[in-house]
């Protein structure tokens, strides 16, 4: 038997956390990019989840409230912000926390790039039947 490579064990641990965070809307991201850019479908699972989302210091709630403010302030992220909206759902933050967090993001990044990603949020809600948030 073989070790695993480095590159390998990376990538397994960051499979692991991304199906705990994402679920299956983490690998369709992964899977969509195996016939364009298998590498950087692999340098986002090793790197940004066997990396970054594995350190310790912040827990994977707190990781989604910071991703979901950058993500507003970059604006025009409406694909990623629906990942994460998920992901944010999944490691428990409630639709109120998360529209609690867009609506906090209109003073630093504009009431376009809120209204933008509040709308995400309420169809991202919608299709997990969360509408109406209180």
């Amino acid at each position: 038997m073989t070790e695993k490579s480095e590159r390998q064990q990376r990538f397994e641990q960051g499979k692991k956390v991304l199906d705990a965070i994402d679920g299956a809307a983490g690998a369709s991201v992964i899977d969509a990019l195996g016939d364009i850019s298998p590498e950087l479908g692999h340098q986002v699972v090793a790197w940004g989840f066997g990396e970054i989302y594995s350190r310790p210091g912040l827990e994977p709630r707190d990781r989604q409230l910071v991703t979901l403010g950058m993500l507003t302030a970059l604006g025009d992220c409406e694909p990623q912000l629906d990942v994460h909206i998920n992901a944010a759902l999944n490691v428990g933050l409630t639709p109120q926390q998360i529209i609690e967090a867009f609506l906090h993001s209109a003073v630093y990044c504009g009431f376009p790039r809120a209204l933008n990603a509040t709308f995400t949020a309420k169809k991202v809600f919608a299709e997990r039947g969360l509408l109406p948030v209180a």
